[in-house]
């Protein structure tokens, strides 16, 4: 099984106009729906995961795959750093309690991957805490899929310079200068080490069951309707 990488992603794929872009998001979310009430009719449960560069597109590729869902049978997890009370906890503590109830689906806006990724890079975690997550995640993902719970994880791509170009668009922009803070200005500065740690979760993490899936995020219309593509065909072939 070929391993993902970053050098992969094709960051040129976009849609020609707006037009065939929201034709092609309007099928892919009746297809969504769908696939949420074959899931509630039949208790399945799904974990979708969304990890990426820092204003890669995430946000707003969750909003159009949850756009026509059925908002009671869907939760959306922004993660962040650990409360007060998860801190001196085992890292995967905080997540158990978000895993989704039968005939739900959970969104992780970021999720466990933070171990190895801020974690790592920013040296919150040891290199041996880091090193040894990659079997424990494999571990929990692998517990989870065997219980029945759909996991489908994508790692957005873009390019720096398009991330600088979001960056001060955000800054400039009073409705979006809450997405925009010193911590995503640290993180660019460590572009480099940030590509060594995804790769090596890439290689890592991806497994037959639960593989990884990498969105170019560089044109966003592409990435809302490929992300939920990815989602549709991944619940449509485990279902």
């Amino acid at each position: 099984m070929k391993t993902p990488r970053l050098a992969d992603v094709d960051l040129s794929l976009a849609f020609p106009d707006k037009d065939s872009y929201e034709e092609a998001l309007d099928e892919v979310q009746l297809r969504l729906l769908r696939l949420q009430i074959k899931h509630f009719a039949n208790k399945k449960r799904a974990i979708i995961v969304y990890e990426g560069r820092d204003a890669a597109g995430k946000g707003g590729a969750i909003k159009r795959l949850t756009a026509k869902l059925d908002p009671r049978g869907v939760k959306v997890w922004p993660i962040g750093p650990p409360a007060a009370d998860e801190q001196g906890r085992h890292y995967l503590y905080r997540f158990w309690g978000k895993v989704p109830a039968p005939g739900t689906w959970s969104i992780f806006d970021r999720s466990w991957y933070g171990r190895v990724l801020v974690e790592r890079v920013d040296k919150f975690a040891r290199k041996p805490e880091w090193q040894r997550a990659y079997s424990e995640i494999n571990a929990f993902e692998k517990m989870l899929s065997d219980d029945g719970v759909v996991i489908v994880k994508m790692f957005f791509q873009i390019s720096k310079k398009e991330q600088l170009f979001r960056f001060e668009e955000r800054q400039d922009d009073p409705y979006k200068k809450w997405k925009i803070s010193k911590d995503d200005w640290h993180n660019r500065k460590k572009w480099a080490g940030y590509d060594e740690a995804i790769d090596d979760m890439l290689r890592e993490t991806h497994t037959r069951d639960n593989p990884w899936h990498l969105v170019s995020g560089e044109h966003k219309w592409h990435a809302r309707v490929e992300a939920c593509r990815i989602v549709a065909d991944a619940l449509e072939k485990k279902r």
